[in-house]
């Protein structure tokens, strides 16, 4: 697994998510020898997928995301939780550049019909700050959200129409 080196403030390039040779990034870079503080010896680093998963199990959470994802990556997702054995992709829908203090994050959202589409991305935005921040100590500079979708009453899961 790659380790980033960037400059501090530096980004590497956005990691779709679930790449699992995604860098990490030193988050905390401590002292050595016997006269530091034990909680300040050594180093904290994190792999941006960490920061994927953490970004869109916070989206999730909000009222009126139905979904995350374009169109194909959500009929693959589908199809791959049918599987047995198969689980759902948390990050799916995100995409995260991880510099060596701030990250900026990239959204993708099917909201369900009748919410107020700019209240729900407000709420993703500072929940998936407040997570990312939280959870990881980074920066987070920006959370670009894109509505790719609304989920209609009488649709599927696969987006085709209910036939009853």
């Amino acid at each position: 697994m790659a380790t980033s080196t960037a400059s501090p403030g530096a980004a590497s390039p956005k990691v779709p998510a679930g790449d699992a040779d995604a860098g990490t990034t030193t988050v905390r870079a401590g002292s050595t020898g016997p006269e530091e503080p034990a909680a300040t010896r050594g180093r904290t680093s994190i792999a941006d997928v960490v920061v994927v998963k953490i970004a869109g199990m916070a989206a999730r959470e909000v009222p009126g995301v139905h979904d995350m994802g374009g169109g194909l990556s959500r009929t693959l997702g589908a199809v791959r939780e049918r599987v047995p054995g198969g689980r759902p992709n948390v990050g799916r829908g995100v995409k995260v550049e991880v510099g060596e203090r701030q990250t900026a994050l990239d959204l993708d959202l099917v909201v369900e019909y009748g919410v107020p589409i700019t209240d729900v991305a407000r709420d993703v935005r500072e929940n998936v700050i407040a997570a990312v921040e939280r959870m990881t100590g980074l920066e987070v500079v920006e959370v670009n959200v894109a509505i790719g979708d609304v989920h209609l009453p009488d649709e599927d899961e696969n987006g085709e129409p209910r036939v009853e």
